[in-house]
């Protein structure tokens, strides 16, 4: 690997000299789909500590971000939802994980302004409930509007389903949620790829991220997929 070279021959490797107590991280994905999950394992077997996590939500017990749960790195998430996972739920109403609970639509705004270097924005989603505690508002005709402020984080972790040398990337399907805004929100982006291609392999017009907000990119290995809620049709008598 020359000095020029994005690609790293780890997710460990890719890590190495970026990681440290108490930065903030995003990681992309919905729910499991499109998580990057070697980036992950990497995160935690990095040992740092004093995490500040923007994902959308918080992985399962023992997978995903739970993992990182487990090994008490993280210090707070930002998050939508985090229903699946019995570790956030203890650590969080015992007082040991701090949450900002931020409304889907308005968390990928968030995250979309900070990439593009906006301040904040004015949305109604929040007014007038805990959402709004503590945040600046205002009335527009009649309608009561509250501030929310871009999103940016040290490091972005980023999985694409293909990806060249030169850090263009495609996502697939529902792995495109997130991934793509927090590419552009990191100040350092890291993607892992299941496919790693040359320049010039990928159709220019399908490309999602430009490699110019990728710093780093790694091809991921050993993928599980994991589903969150198997759900199967009972088979009926013929």
């Amino acid at each position: 690997m020359t000095n020029a070279s994005k690609v790293y021959p780890s997710a460990r490797a890719a890590l190495e000299g970026i990681v440290r107590d108490g930065i903030t991280v995003m990681s992309g994905g919905f729910g499991l789909c499109g998580i990057p999950e070697n980036l992950i394992l990497a995160l935690r077997d990095s040992g740092v500590k004093g995490l500040t996590v923007v994902s959308n939500n918080a992985g399962v017990d023992e997978f995903g971000l739970g993992k990182l749960l487990k090994t008490r790195q993280i210090k707070k998430m930002i998050s939508s939802y985090v229903g699946e996972n019995k570790e956030f739920e203890r650590q969080y109403l015992a007082g040991e994980l701090e949450l900002e609970f931020t409304p889907q639509g308005t968390m990928s705004e968030r995250i979309r302004a900070g990439g593009a270097g906006i301040y904040g924005f004015y949305t109604r989603t929040g007014a007038g409930t805990l959402v709004a505690e503590g945040k600046e508002s205002r009335v527009v005709n009649g309608d009561t509007y509250i501030l929310e402020t871009g999103l940016t984080a040290d490091i972005s972790l980023v999985k694409a389903w293909k990806g060249d040398t030169e850090g263009n990337l495609i996502y697939r399907k529902t792995a495109r949620n997130f991934n793509p805004m927090m590419a552009t929100a990191g100040r350092i982006t890291i993607a892992e790829v299941e496919e790693l291609v040359e320049p010039g392999e990928l159709e220019p017009d399908g490309i999602h991220t430009p490699g110019i907000f990728v710093q780093r990119i790694v091809k991921g290995t050993d993928y599980l997929k994991t589903i969150e809620h198997r759900t199967v049709r009972k088979r009926t008598a013929v």
